[in-house]
């Protein structure tokens, strides 16, 4: 009896490792699935006004927010950035803190899509290239010269997202713990030495 029952208890443990297992692997699977936006390069450098951001971030606009642009629902995203200065005493200090606005927006009548960044407007035949504009962060500048201490070393943060505060109330409304309207990649974190070029 006391071989059966070890053999009965080992059998539904292993029933339950493989489902834990399994559940494991359709996380994973279901994270992939909807990691629609990731930053896969930033760097720092410097430059003669100061110092820049360059950067390159993967991003994929689904169904829904594709139908969203179609129906003339402009969408807003935001590349935000943070340089903070480590302190043994006390929180980082934020040295710097910056965002870069953009403005998603189709035109029905002349079938372009409209990228606003400032107060600059650009025109793309189509959604890919509107996106592609906004995946490469070029020479943002975001801090003066002066204001980094040479041969001291920062703590950089970058990320991209759909600023869902900026849509119109109802869309905002069912954008509250929606999936299709929680578009935002991690922040990427790296360590940068001031005075050197990355």
């Amino acid at each position: 009896m006391t071989a059966s029952f070890t053999r009965c208890c080992a059998s539904a443990f292993e029933r339950a490792l493989r489902g834990l297992l399994a559940l494991g692997l359709v996380i994973v699977f279901a994270s992939a699935a909807f990691a629609d936006a990731q930053v896969r390069y930033a760097e720092i450098v410097a430059s003669e006004d100061g110092y820049v951001v360059n950067a390159d971030i993967d991003v994929e606009l689904n169904p829904r927010l594709v139908e969203a642009v179609m129906r003339g629902v402009a969408l807003h995203f935001a590349t935000e950035f943070v340089i903070e200065r480590r302190r043994w005493y006390w929180f980082d200090e934020v040295v710097a803190e910056r965002r870069l606005a953009y403005r998603l927006s189709y035109h029905a009548i002349t079938r372009s899509y409209r990228l606003t960044v400032g107060n600059l407007h650009q025109n793309f035949d189509s959604l890919e290239a509107a996106l592609l504009a906004m995946q490469r962060v070029r020479n943002w500048h975001i801090v003066e010269s002066e204001g980094l201490e040479a041969g001291v070393s920062y703590n950089a943060s970058l990320r991209f997202r759909l600023d869902t505060s900026m849509l119109p109330k109802p869309f905002q409304v069912t954008a509250i713990g929606s999936r299709d309207w929680n578009l935002a990649t991690d922040w990427m974190r790296w360590t940068f030495l001031a005075g050197t070029t990355r």
